[in-house]
């Protein structure tokens, strides 16, 4: 099992980030009426698709599925990694499975086209793996992404992800959504228990990410018992739970 992959860091890398950020936008404008939370999952695991999606379903919730089918019926530092079962059960039951890259690239270190070529790829194993519904959604891996990814994967996908900490308010950019993780421990929990709690007093559309869903979970993954505090939180802030697809379809609509 490899380490980890990291992306670069430093003064060049920060403001290439930042540059993305205000780039190749496409405005979305969101109710401001009602606020609405859409509960993601990157990778994804299998605890993801069992544990997490349990919990999600307790509540009358469905969540997204962020799939890179390279990793399906493997083991990443996340464990055990999503398989047919889970992608078909999944979608079954009502939750949306969406696009991560075949590969898990890196968008800020390829090219454009390579990063499309490797999207097709993971459409096709989805596809293979019984998957019938569209892949409307997109996060970028590791939130890296570029202009020219933005731009070009705006004309395939409804909506784009990224992982800038915050909540999408006002004209928020569907090229590349802000999102709040579901990890980093006890501190990490208490922000996205926080983050959830501000829609009572203003409202947004509050993506959350999360990985991994375990006892002893990874530095990106939560418990069972810390994922259940923040939907806790999310249902006493009086928020609409919505897979990404279907937030982007009542906004679009005005429904």
């Amino acid at each position: 099992m490899n380490a980890p992959y990291t992306p670069s860091s430093g003064l060049i890398a920060g403001l290439s980030r930042r540059w993305a950020r205000f780039a190749a936008r496409q405005p979305l404008n969101l109710p401001s009426d009602r606020a609405i939370v859409s509960i993601t999952f990157d990778d994804f695991p299998k605890s993801a698709a069992g544990i997490g999606a349990r919990i999600l379903e307790q509540k009358g919730w469905r969540g997204t599925y962020y799939a890179s089918a390279g990793y399906a019926g493997g083991i990443t530092h996340h464990g055990a990694m999503f398989d047919c079962g889970d992608l078909q059960r999944l979608a079954a039951a009502g939750h949306e499975i969406a696009c991560h890259t075949y590969s898990h690239l890196d968008a800020s270190q390829v090219r454009t086209s390579e990063l499309l070529a490797d999207i097709e790829r993971n459409e096709r194993a989805l596809r293979a793996m019984g998957l019938e519904t569209e892949l409307d959604s997109f996060a970028f891996p590791y939130g890296e992404a570029t202009p020219a990814s933005k731009r070009a994967l705006s004309e395939r996908f409804t909506n784009l992800r990224g992982v800038h900490a915050d909540i999408n308010r006002g004209g928020a950019d569907r090229n590349l959504l802000k999102s709040v993780p579901i990890d980093g421990g006890e501190s990490g929990i208490d922000r996205a228990i926080e983050a959830a709690a501000s829609l009572s007093r203003h409202t947004g559309w509050l993506t959350f990410y999360a990985h991994d869903v375990q006892d002893d979970p990874t530095p990106w993954g939560c418990t069972p018992e810390q994922l259940e505090r923040v939907c806790q939180a999310i249902a006493d802030s009086g928020a609409e739970v919505l897979t990404m697809r279907d937030a982007v379809r009542q906004m679009e609509t005005g429904t």
